[in-house]
């Protein structure tokens, strides 16, 4: 079985799902979160601030999270994207504000732009449940 889940952050870029939820013949439900920037859901602002970015950007990812009853606690496979190397110290103190003693498989990468100019960061995750 397969659903959509919805949160309000992908429709502000474009036409897919914040996540798809699979759930197996056991009932295991693995849900695979869409690329999920720092924007307002409500307004689609994208603040300047990388550290007010990547705050919002894990609060979005909570958001998705919550909606299929699942939590940070969740994630088996975390992909973090980066547009500036400078930001990494910040975004490490960010990421284990969220994730606390948590420790999914992980990759961080870094790339020259992202779907809006002012986008500075990106997360991605898989999560089971």
């Amino acid at each position: 079985m397969q659903r959509s889940i919805q949160a309000g952050i992908a429709a502000r870029i474009g036409k897919y799902s914040d996540a798809v939820e699979v759930t197996d013949s056991q009932g295991m439900r693995t849900l695979y979160v869409s690329g999920t920037p720092g924007l307002d859901a409500q307004t689609g602002h994208v603040p300047e601030d990388f550290a007010a970015q990547a705050d919002l950007a894990w609060r979005n990812l909570e958001a998705i999270l919550a909606a299929a009853d699942m939590s940070v606690d969740d994630i088996v496979k975390l992909t973090q994207t980066l547009t500036r190397r400078d930001d990494v110290a910040a975004y490490r103190d960010i990421r284990e504000r969220h994730l606390g003693a948590h420790r999914p498989a992980s990759m961080l990468s870094f790339v020259s732009g992202l779907v809006w100019p002012q986008m500075l960061i990106e997360l991605e995750a898989v999560a089971v449940r």
